[in-house]
């Protein structure tokens, strides 16, 4: 029964009660046992339970729970922004610095802000603009829903924030520029060129990416040269470039961070969800060496700040997670368990339901089509995404469900997302779950053909 003082997500929806975590599974009052397929959000990555990250939390709350940032550093935030930064690409490691916050959308609305100083330090008052693309997203706050491209989440919040540009998606399954990958030559990322000689480049001050879309999309990787397109045009055009890794960083797609996959070295890394697997809110943004040494050498103070930036018992947890991983090789067990999560969902592609799989490491996102040849999306009122998940679900399996990925309101996707300690029974388990939930949507779209049922 949901306390009724709680203000939910969903008043439509009935929720279990989550009682325990245990490494990749959640446990309800109800005695209910559910393999965590999504990692909630993407987030967990060590699994639920791990003591040690309680115990070091504990501690430091101990010693010391709370100071305010602008009044004192701490050892255990200072050894955190180490390791961070020591896992950013190496270009942006020199003199490069971590600005620590509460989870994503506050390193969103850092980064924006940060943006903003760095070309007012250097006395281009002008530059102000963030260019970013349709179907992404960068967090909930306005500032960072702003940057977003997500039209279900952006349309009724509209009013409260200005568009500063958006390009198309690189999402070649539903090219927006009904080209072909390679014959198109990432044309997608030509995009951003066209903008900035349309409307001009003068007044812009940073670009926002995510290198591998999360949950707007469902998983969608770009192909080889797109993102080395994106960072060429940046630079050419003195636009800074941020890599919103909240999603894909702390090991999630195989590497460190997803951008290392095509070779670009971003002027901001946003982290969050992975950094602290969900035991604590921490999110950050890794800043590179010329952009910190702007502000630094320039007033000497960056104008922004959250009440709990730099919480040294969310950076407890950070350092936890990452003895965690590093110990039991986590980042590595990444690539291996993915391959074998695509090979044990790829059966999948024999219903007609199914129209794409895709995804890299630990990040895969499966759509769903009405018609596999022309790919056309069910429509939103079908619920085909949360009809997955509850099927998924009385299979003891939790996904991630989403609509909007083929135009902004069209289109299903679930996305899969465990965390890297899963195995490979466990994966079976998954596979299975989502084989009964999809057959069940199958057997459902074949008996409504003929016009049964206007929604399938």
């Amino acid at each position: 029964m949901m306390d009724q003082a709680v203000f939910p997500r969903n008043f439509l929806k009935a929720y279990p009660q989550a009682v325990r975590g245990e490494g990749c599974f959640l446990y309800t009052a109800e005695g209910r046992r559910y393999l965590d397929a999504s990692g909630g959000a993407a987030v967990v990555t060590i699994g639920h339970g791990v003591e040690e990250i309680g115990r070091a939390m504990a501690e430091q709350s101990a010693r010391l729970a709370y100071v305010h940032s602008s009044q004192f550093h701490t050892a255990v935030v200072d050894k955190l922004a180490e390791r961070i930064l020591a896992l950013a690409p190496s270009a942006m490691r020199r003199n490069g610095r971590v600005y620590f916050t509460s989870g994503g959308s506050e390193a969103t609305e850092t980064a924006l802000k940060l943006a903003r100083q760095y070309w007012l330090e250097r006395g281009e008052k002008k530059r102000w603009r963030v260019l970013s693309r349709w179907q992404s997203y960068h967090g909930s706050t306005l500032g960072a829903l702003g940057v977003s491209g997500n039209v279900r989440r952006r349309e009724p919040f509209a009013p409260m924030f200005s568009d500063w540009g958006h390009i198309p998606p690189c999402y070649c399954y539903r090219c927006p520029m009904k080209l072909e990958y390679p014959e198109c030559n990432v044309d997608c990322a030509d995009e951003l060129e066209r903008m900035l000689d349309r409307d001009g480049a003068d007044d812009v001050s940073a670009f926002i990416f995510e290198p591998v879309v999360g949950a707007t999309l469902g998983a969608v990787a770009p192909p080889e040269g797109y993102v080395q397109r994106l960072a060429e045009i940046c630079k050419r055009h003195g636009i800074l470039l941020i890599a919103d890794e909240v999603m894909t960083g702390m090991g999630r797609t195989g590497r460190p961070f997803a951008v290392e996959h095509w070779g670009a070295v971003p002027d901001m890394i946003l982290v969050g969800k992975g950094i602290a697997s969900g035991y604590a809110l921490l999110g950050a943004v890794i800043v590179a060496g010329h952009v910190a040494e702007t502000i630094s050498r320039g007033s000497g103070a960056f104008l922004h700040g959250f009440t709990y930036d730099a919480h040294p018992v969310a950076a407890a947890a950070g350092n936890a997670v990452l003895n965690y991983s590093e110990r039991e090789k986590l980042f590595e067990r990444v690539e291996p368990m993915g391959r074998e999560l695509c090979s044990a969902v790829e059966p999948l592609k024999r219903f007609s339901v199914v129209g794409d799989i895709r995804g890299i490491g630990l990040l895969v996102g499966i759509e769903f089509v009405r018609d596999p040849k022309t790919r056309e999306p069910f429509p939103p009122e079908a619920r085909i995404a949360m009809r997955i998940q509850e099927a998924a679900l009385e299979a003891g399996v939790m996904t991630y469900p989403i609509q909007g990925c083929a135009d902004g309101q069209r289109g299903d996707h679930i996305l899969i997302a465990p965390p890297f300690t899963i195995t490979p029974s466990m994966i079976q388990m998954l596979a299975a779950g989502l084989d009964r939930a999809v057959a069940d949507l199958e057997k459902t779209r074949r008996a409504s053909t003929g016009g049964s049922s206007a929604l399938l």
